[in-house]
């Protein structure tokens, strides 16, 4: 799973997102030709009550569990209605007396056991559809009947899981079939299993075997993670027939074929998946497919026909998508499925990966999609959580740490300077947290922790090793693993058979321990760090920039972009101020500089009239402007006041109105009084220094005025209190997710 919303050039991602909010959080300015996806009609006519053919495999053949279910959508009142047999075989060593299945689809019973990740979503849908009830957002799945050989059991459902007495104990290699009937609501909104719009998100759709664990000789009766993710399942043989309206289209892991069904307007879809994690759909009427097949891999990419300039972007995706499964069979281990599937739907704010399919927010205008780290991380998901296995409840590093590192591995050999292997040197800064955490432990910090830290692990342990034997161990781990679940005990045991006892202590060591940093040997320099800033830097501005048309000229947030590609800068200040008003000024000089040399910036500081009166013909002539300071104060400002007030009126600011404001404080941005390719920026104040009061608000407003992650600024005016009373702005359409994070 990738938190972070899909938005062109990786804005607000992990990886280059995380690194960004990472520097945001420690920088001295923060305190800062289609086909339809649907095979040929079978010969015979089906509805959902048709089995499916049983055959009968060898037993080595088979996965430990095998799911058979015949299932109905109701898209009127959106219930499912199932009907489910699951064969069940004890690996373990015990005697069984029991079954337990998870119903994770009962998190949707209240609002308080609801994913805490969709919440905002979900209250702004419930905004925009008043006629939409608290009720409509809640869901559940009602247990009908549970029999084996056509007799009753007794099964207990309660906190997400179902417990099933069984009337014969199940010996060691034995199997038992059950067989359940099921009623599913589905929520509307945004959750894993809901309806929204004109698509039905199906995730946790039905009853799913829980692992047993030997060794505490207990099922694993978690509900799901409210705050991050619980999946853990067994690699199972799944064939699943789904009865739909004729229009819609359906994605499903496996082998997809569509019949007709003896139900007017209706048709049955059906999936064969084998050794498959898990098992879900995703069902609209106006999804539509691009597809293509190499050296015997089918992509196919689903999304809204809503604008026919999406399928070139698809088809890159689809590109994309080859490469990245590519990269990843040669370094870890071929990719054993004959499909992947990508699905657009409306989830924002998050990126979820499933067994052989993965979920995508909308694709936006302008999406690059070999710049989209989000996409990536969640292809790399196939090799982490769904061939690999583990439980994402205690051990997510084994999951989202491989899976963020893969990314990055892959981002590298690409030769992508930005997201490639100095995003992860960059991160210097230690968590109070060990990398091996459970979920719970982790809490609010579970991105820096399995996302961040633990990709620098495997970082470390990577370079330690060098390219060639990291990719010998990698492919170690996947042939021991694949189908299987693992464990950090387990991947430290293949460590140690592959690299030697001593890289598995130290990886053990950085998994276990607190408060890991990478070695110094393995981190950026200064020099490397505030280079790698600023080209972050460099590329954001412009893409955020670029997603506003007709944006002005003359906003705050286009100072800092200028400098980044080049352009000169110089800070001139008040000179005729007194001492309290001049240590302001030096605050501020202080907290900006530090953000300008973290971010590779050139820049010139004029601190008296004299230099200025040097200066003021070629260099300030040439230079970008940050002028900091009472107006009447400030030599600039009196030196070019006419040609000052002129520009104002190209953005409206009040200027003489506002300097004549008793109390008055604020920013405004013009063109450079006699460089129309020039910008200066003045953040002033009537008085000759601020109140202690003001002093703070001030210096949080410059920052948040000259980032990307606010809105645009052509001007602001601040009260006594140093709130906002008067703007000029334009809205940036990414500050609300960043205001989420």
């Amino acid at each position: 799973m990738n938190y972070p919303s899909s938005f062109t050039l990786n804005l607000a991602r992990v990886g280059i997102a995380g690194t960004l909010a990472l520097i945001l959080a420690t920088s001295p300015l923060a305190n800062m030709g289609v086909v339809a996806a649907k095979a040929d009609p079978a010969p015979v006519s089906t509805n959902v009550s048709t089995k499916i053919d049983n055959t009968q495999k060898d037993s080595l053949e088979q996965a430990p569990i095998q799911y058979q279910i015949q299932a109905r959508l109701n898209e009127k009142d959106m219930t499912i209605h199932g009907s489910e047999k699951v064969t069940y075989r004890n690996t373990s060593k015990d005697t069984l007396q029991q079954l337990v299945l998870h119903t994770y689809a009962d998190a949707n019973l209240s609002k308080s056991t609801q994913a805490s990740m969709f919440q905002q979503n979900n209250e702004q849908i419930s905004e925009d559809h008043p006629e939409k009830t608290a009720e409509d957002f809640l869901g559940g799945i009602d247990i009908q009947t549970v029999t084996k050989d056509s007799q009753s059991l007794d099964f207990h459902k309660e906190n997400q899981a179902l417990t099933v007495q069984l009337n014969e104990s199940v010996q060691p290699g034995e199997s038992v079939t059950l067989q359940l009937e099921f009623h599913l609501k589905i929520p509307y909104g945004s959750q894993r299993v809901s309806y929204y719009k004109d698509i039905i998100n199906g995730a946790h759709w039905f009853p799913v075997m829980s692992v047993y664990n030997e060794v505490k000789h207990q099922w694993n009766k978690a509900p799901y993670s409210r705050t991050f993710e619980s999946d853990y399942y067994t690699s199972s043989d799944f064939e699943v027939q789904l009865n739909v309206p004729e229009e819609y289209q359906v994605a499903m892991p496996g082998s997809i074929s569509t019949q007709n069904s003896t139900e007017h307007g209706r048709k049955i879809v059906s999936a064969v998946a084998e050794n498959t994690r898990e098992f879900v759909f995703f069902a609209s009427p106006n999804l539509q497919v691009e597809r293509a097949t190499r050296n015997g891999l089918t992509v196919e990419y689903y999304y809204f026909n809503d604008d026919p300039s999406k399928k070139e972007i698809v088809d890159r995706y689809i590109n994309q998508a080859f490469k990245v499964i590519d990269f990843y069979s040669e370094k870890y281990g071929k990719y054993p499925y004959p499909e992947f599937r990508i699905v657009e739907t409306y989830v924002q704010g998050v990126a979820v990966e499933y067994a052989r399919l993965i979920q995508m927010g909308q694709i936006h205008d302008g999406a690059v999609p070999e710049e989209d780290t989000t996409f990536v991380h969640e292809i790399a998901h196939q090799w982490f959580h769904a061939l690999i296995g583990n439980n994402s409840e205690t051990e997510s590093f084994l999951d989202e740490g491989f899976a963020d590192f893969s990314m990055v591995y892959f981002a590298e050999k690409q030769g992508d300077k930005l997201n490639g292997f100095k995003s992860v040197q960059f991160d210097i800064a230690p968590v109070d947290m060990t990398i091996a955490a459970t979920n719970d432990e982790a809490g609010e910090l579970a991105g820096l922790v399995y996302y961040q830290k633990g990709r620098q692990a495997i970082y470390q342990l990577y370079r330690s090793v060098g390219e060639e034997k990291f990719d010998e161990l990698m492919r170690t781990y996947f042939k021991r693993y694949v189908y299987q679940n693992a464990t950090i005990e387990g991947l430290l045991h293949t460590i140690e058979d592959v690299l030697g006892k001593e890289v598995r202590t130290e990886m053990q060591m950085a998994l276990y321990q607190p408060n890991f940093v990478l070695k110094p040997e393995y981190q950026l320099s200064k020099e490397e760090t505030a280079a790698y800033v600023h080209d972050i830097f460099q590329v954001q501005y412009q893409a955020v920039m670029g997603m506003i048309p007709n944006l002005p000229y003359e906003v705050m947030n286009r100072l800092m972009d200028k400098v980044l590609q080049g352009e000169d800068l110089t800070i001139v200040l008040s000179d005729q101020v007194s001492k309290l008003a001049a240590k302001q000024q030096e605050d501020m000089v202080e907290q900006l500089t530090g953000f300008l040399d973290m971010s590779g910036i050139r820049y010139d500081v004029v601190r008296d009239r004299k230099e200025l009166k040097q200066k003021m013909k070629k260099e300030i002539g040439n230079s970008n402007l940050i002028v900091i300071g009472n107006a009447k104060s400030n030599g600039l400002v009196q030196a070019l006041k006419l040609n000052i007030i002129d520009r104002t009126k190209q953005t409206g600011f009040p200027w003489k109105n506002t300097m004549n404001q008793p109390l008055a404080a604020g920013a405004y941005v013009i063109q450079h009084p006699y460089n129309q390719n020039r910008l200066m920026l003045h953040y002033f104040w009537n008085e000759d220094r601020l109140s202690n009061g003001t002093f703070e608000a001030f210096k949080l407003k410059m920052q948040e005025s000259i980032g990307f992650t606010n809105d645009f600024y052509q001007y602001y005016v601040l009260d006594n209190q140093g709130k906002e009373k008067s703007n000029k702005k334009v809205a940036n359409p990414l500050s609300p997710l960043f205001a989420q994070e």
